[in-house]
């Protein structure tokens, strides 16, 4: 195909962290999540950091985690803004977060 140019190398990193929180808890982890998204999207290895709320269900939440490589998963985990939203925000979990890992295909990672 003409004009088609597949990534070679290392793909970013995408994570779909779901999160349902107890119903009381609704708005503190929304004040938690954005302040940690706030200081996750000045990291040098984040591209994007959402959050989303489920419209039908607002105790549900989908983070949209966009890490330029592995590496900046872990650097994630280590700053302290991470640790402090980790410590608030898991007793307002009604269940344990999962996390769904996708490779970007399109658009290239120059393109982001």
């Amino acid at each position: 195909m003409r004009g088609v140019t597949i990534q070679k190398g290392e793909p970013m990193l995408i994570l779909h962290v779901h999160v349902q929180v107890k119903p009381d808890c609704i708005d503190a982890f929304k004040e938690a999540t954005i302040e940690n998204a706030r200081h996750s999207v000045q990291e040098p290895g984040i591209v994007r950091f959402d959050v989303i709320q489920h419209k039908d269900d607002p105790a549900r939440f989908v983070l949209v985690e966009v890490y330029r490589n592995e590496e900046a998963t872990a650097a994630h985990k280590a700053t302290a803004h991470y640790a402090a939203w980790r410590e608030r925000a898991e007793p307002m979990m009604a269940e344990a977060r999962t996390r769904v890992q996708y490779s970007n295909v399109f658009p290239a990672d120059k393109e982001w």
